[in-house]
């Protein structure tokens, strides 16, 4: 017996005849396994489908109980059984809310109470405008000298200075000395009734405002020693410098540090001016806001 090609086959032959050649069909074998094989590929899909709706219903049906509902309660309602308007939630009677159709007022501008002296109506003195025995400005740290306040405006000026005072009436003028590095200036405040007559007295102002020594400052700039002048104005106050060396040297336009030293006081004092509206600016701001 051999296992080679062309022994003879195992198992029963069957008949010779037309179209059977004792071999076995082995495409037929082949298809009808492969029928099987899908039907029952497509029994267990089905089967699948079945189980899974079946878990479904019954999760639904679990949660509807859970929930308190009944399926079999609510089926058949129609639109004459839903709520009527008497028994949903009556509006609130709580107030809305209501807005006030003025527009508030604009914030009041500083420099409207220090134009006019019916306004400002803080006190005028040497401590309003001057306070402490130093002043710092732009970075410069000055020492106070002597300090003076007077009603008789033309005795603190030299030239023609005060008769231009006297004619728009001044007030009253506050001086103070500031000295450094061996340069003093005095800034001097000139008191008005308006802002129209400070105003004025600046762009008139002739001669100058006279130097103030004492509290540790030497006489400087008298007998006819050359020095800085300023006239400027803000509000009701026109403010003037004097400054030059305290050892009577002449100022040229060289001499910067005199310039600085000027430039210091009358930058301070404006700021000092200033502050005073904004501090009557916002106390009438809380006024009308209170």
């Amino acid at each position: 017996m051999s296992f080679g090609d062309g022994g003879p086959s195992w198992g029963p032959a069957g008949p010779a005849g037309p179209g059977n050649s004792g071999t076995p069909d082995w495409e037929a074998m082949a298809e009808a396994s492969a029928s099987r094989a899908r039907r029952r590929k497509w029994l267990m899909i089905g089967g699948g489908a079945l189980a899974t709706a079946a878990v479904a219903a019954l999760v639904a049906t679990a949660v509807i109980r859970a929930n308190g509902h009944d399926p079999g309660a609510t089926a058949g309602k129609h639109a004459g059984e839903l709520p009527t308007a008497n028994d949903l939630p009556s509006e609130t009677s709580a107030p809305e809310p209501s807005f006030s159709s003025v527009a508030p007022p604009p914030p009041p501008d500083p420099r409207d109470y220090i134009a006019d002296a019916r306004k400002d109506r803080l006190p005028v003195g040497v401590e309003a405008f001057f306070p402490g025995d130093k002043l710092v400005s732009r970075g410069h740290t000055y020492a106070r000298g002597a300090t003076h306040r007077t009603t008789s405006c033309a005795s603190t000026t030299q030239g023609a200075l005060g008769s231009i005072l006297t004619a728009n009436g001044c007030d009253q003028v506050i001086r103070a000395t500031y000295s450094r590095d061996g340069v003093a200036v005095t800034v001097g405040i000139a008191v008005f009734k308006t802002e129209a007559r400070a105003k004025k007295t600046a762009q008139q102002a002739s001669g100058g405002l006279a130097s103030l020594s004492g509290s540790g400052v030497p006489v400087f700039c008298r007998d006819g020693a050359i020095c800085r002048r300023t006239a400027n104005s803000y509000g009701r106050y026109a403010y003037f410098t004097v400054g030059g060396f305290t050892n009577g040297k002449n100022v040229t336009k060289a001499d910067k540090n005199v310039f600085t030293v000027g430039d210091d006081l009358t930058d301070y004092t404006f700021r000092q001016i200033r502050h005073r509206g904004e501090v009557q600016a916002s106390a009438a701001a809380n006024l009308t806001t209170t």
